[in-house]
């Protein structure tokens, strides 16, 4: 079961003016977008709402030269997705290099008819682990419980995307009565975080992209899958940026490799913003340990999620967490969505992990660390904004929940492992 949303100094900036606007722009997000933030020669652009997110990846689209990857868990077939595949159908025609991989599992309500049409166009299109796939190469368990739940999108060779959010429409959706009104589920509307990045280090992202085409469709790889650099991110100055795809079956690949030593670096403070928060393993150890080190960790859920169950088994640890100084806050209205860690106002990390089980121990997921006080302030931007709309969970919350739900709460946190 798969869900479907995080300015001092900056040594690597070009130019003093370049710093400065990069810092007034980050410390003043509009419209759910902040930035350009320069970061290791590469323009980032922030992004906390769909509808700015999903304008600017279509325009980027249409003005394609070369080619068009899009990688996403979800495509809805909606306004958002409607548009997406008429971009992505010219450009096609246009006699580009278009691809298109969606996951079927998060896809599993898109009809293949829109497909089938960006097909006819010259798209190529691939289902991510489909279900045929599961008995046509008997490996049932790999292939049903693996998702590809990367949002990658490539433009040319300058011009990618990453971050958490789908291809769906979420326009006009900022309160559960929006939600009503369209007849959609009340944790519509969701706030997120991805970014656009424009520079040389696209290729990188591109090569991603590629690797894992060419292993689902048994084509040689043009590029070799490199170590992960996680000692040399360690020490690496500021104004630095790192990409991690992983691999959760490969031991080499999986997000605690990276993610328990960023942690061990805080001294100060962690503000996590995530939707689906059942950390495990390492990753929750180093969390206390932080604790321990009277590190301030603050953690932004989602008041009302998009799937009750692991929300149950979230709100099972509240009581445990809260205890060891944890500060907790739901966010109200909006379903927070969100994949984003800052660490001391100078480490980032943001992506399409999640800290759960599926993120950690399953899926294949996307994330870049920065080392940039600048991006990190324009992502603690963010959660302020997600804060100051959001709920600080105390121990009388906890106390108040009724003896069923805490039996519910339970039964979902005894399931962890799976969900």
């Amino acid at each position: 079961m798969q869900r479907s949303r995080e300015t001092s100094e900056s040594a690597g900036l070009e130019s003093a003016a370049q710093e400065s606007a990069a810092q007034e722009s980050a410390a003043a997000p509009h419209d759910g977008v902040s930035g350009p933030v320069v970061v290791a020669g590469q323009a980032l652009t922030l992004y906390a709402e769909s509808p700015p997110l999903i304008a600017a990846m279509i325009d980027d689209v249409r003005r394609a030269q070369s080619r068009v990857w899009l990688e996403t868990y979800i495509y809805a077939d909606d306004a958002a997705g409607r548009a997406m595949a008429e971009a992505l159908a010219e450009r096609a025609r246009a006699g580009l290099d278009v691809r298109l991989m969606v996951d079927a599992w998060g896809s599993f309500n898109t009809p293949n008819s829109l497909f089938n049409k960006l097909r006819a166009a010259g798209v190529k299109v691939h289902l991510f682990h489909a279900f045929w796939e599961a008995f046509y190469a008997f490996r049932f368990l790999e292939i049903l419980n693996q998702r590809d739940h990367r949002k990658l999108l490539v433009v040319d060779d300058t011009i990618a995307y990453f971050g958490g959010m789908n291809v769906v429409d979420q326009s006009g959706i900022h309160t559960k009565a929006d939600a009503k009104s369209r007849h959609l589920p009340a944790s519509a509307g969701w706030r997120d975080v991805h970014v656009r990045m424009v520079g040389e280090r696209q290729a990188e992202i591109a090569a991603i992209f590629a690797r894992l085409w060419n292993r689902v469709h048994h084509l040689p790889q043009e590029t070799r899958e490199p170590r992960w650099p996680g000692k040399e991110m360690l020490s690496a100055p500021e104004d630095t940026l790192w990409f991690f795809d992983t691999r959760p079956l490969n031991k080499w690949r999986r997000p605690f490799r990276i993610l328990a030593p960023l942690i061990r670096l805080a001294r100060r403070d962690i503000t996590l913003a995530v939707a689906y928060f059942i950390p495990l393993g390492r990753v929750l150890r180093e969390l206390f340990k932080a604790r321990r080190r009277r590190v301030r960790v603050t953690v932004i859920v989602p008041g009302e999620s998009d799937v009750k169950i692991v929300q149950w088994a979230a709100r099972h640890c509240y009581e445990f967490l809260l205890k060891r100084g944890f500060r907790i806050y739901e966010r109200s209205d909006r379903m927070l969505h969100s994949k984003a860690m800052v660490i001391d106002g100078r480490w980032s990390m943001i992506g399409s992990l999640n800290l759960d089980a599926r993120s950690l121990r399953l899926n294949l997921e996307f994330f870049a660390i920065a080392h940039s006080r600048p991006l990190a302030e324009a992502l603690l931007v963010i959660c302020r904004e997600e804060i100051a709309a959001s709920r600080r969970i105390d121990a009388e919350y906890v106390r108040a929940r009724s003896r069923w739900q805490r039996w519910l709460d339970r039964a979902a946190w005894n399931l962890r492992k799976w969900l």
